[in-house]
């Protein structure tokens, strides 16, 4: 059993409550919208990072992260991308398991396509009256199991 971080849309501010729900983890995903370097050197003390550019990552630091990645663990394939929108739902010929996202600030886990959809919310500043989440990710060979975790930051 694999356990992996996700996280997104922390534009700038790593919460110590993500860092916290964070810990243990052996691998974080960073769905984008980071903030800068420093948000992924934080979170890379606690375990690897794979991120990806969210639509605000615009400084040149920000630009040198990729668009999507791909994530093997252990049998399960993954896709990270920022805005699922930017994504055809996968066909079951495209090998996905999970299809990772952020954007939208709402935590949703649902099928997508051939594959499970995975978002975790947003760490970052509170948008609206949305919760500020994270979420756990386990997989075991291609079974995945994710539960989303809300942060306690008060209101």
């Amino acid at each position: 059993m694999h356990l992996i971080g996700i996280i997104s849309d922390t534009h700038g501010l790593l919460r110590p409550e993500a860092l916290a729900a964070l810990a243990g983890v052996e691998q974080i995903i960073h769905a984008g919208d980071v903030g800068g370097p420093e948000i992924i050197a934080a979170l890379a003390e606690l375990a690897p990072v794979t991120a990806v550019r969210g639509n605000t990552d615009t400084s040149p630091w920000g630009r040198t992260l990729p668009r999507t990645a791909e994530l093997a663990v252990d049998q399960a394939r993954l896709l990270i991308i920022h805005n699922l929108a930017e994504l055809p739902p996968p066909t079951p010929d495209a090998g996905y398991h999970a299809v990772i996202s952020g954007h939208t600030h709402r935590a949703l886990v649902r099928p997508y396509g051939a594959a499970l959809g995975i978002n975790p919310g947003a760490a970052g500043h509170r948008r609206f009256s949305l919760p500020v989440t994270v979420a756990l990710l386990r997989v075991d060979g291609v079974d995945l199991d994710v539960d989303v975790v809300e942060l306690d930051v008060g209101r």
